[in-house]
């Protein structure tokens, strides 16, 4: 299958962790396991099939606690579309999906990256997010 697109540049457009204390800290890392992660995928049309896409990763305590840590980054994605491509659902594939699928390693490793700077680095990232799947669930 050929690719009907093109990444061109890859960064992070945002990145926040927040600890607000010490007690936070020692309470986080006894309860991480708790952590949850979430993604939630953005893109705006710029100019000439060009597209704006924004991963958001939150990795947090869904519980009701008072004691806990926030870890989130945007990753950006700036991808060309084929000319010839025009139907909305081929273009969502190609940003929930395609997009999504080809830029995860770097994902991945920015989150285990954050994670471990900010003093958790026996995270381990055990499953892989099935982007395929989400968007079948999401879309059909």
């Amino acid at each position: 299958m050929t690719k009907n697109y093109k990444i061109i540049a890859q960064f992070i457009k945002d990145m926040s962790s927040e600890t607000p204390n010490v007690e936070t800290y020692m309470h986080v890392k006894d309860n991480i396991s708790k952590y949850q992660l979430g993604i939630n995928i953005d893109s705006r049309a710029i100019k000439n099939k060009i597209i704006e896409v924004d991963t958001k990763i939150s990795y947090l305590d869904k519980e009701e606690n008072t004691k806990k840590s926030i870890f989130e980054f945007i990753y950006t994605s700036i991808v060309k579309v084929d000319e010839k491509i025009k139907e909305r659902n081929i273009l969502e594939k190609i940003v929930l999906v395609e997009v999504q699928n080809e830029v995860y390693p770097n994902i991945e490793k920015t989150l285990l990256n954050l994670l471990h700077n900010s003093g958790y680095p026996a995270i381990k990232i055990e499953k892989k997010i099935d982007f395929e799947s989400l968007y079948k669930k999401n879309f059909n």
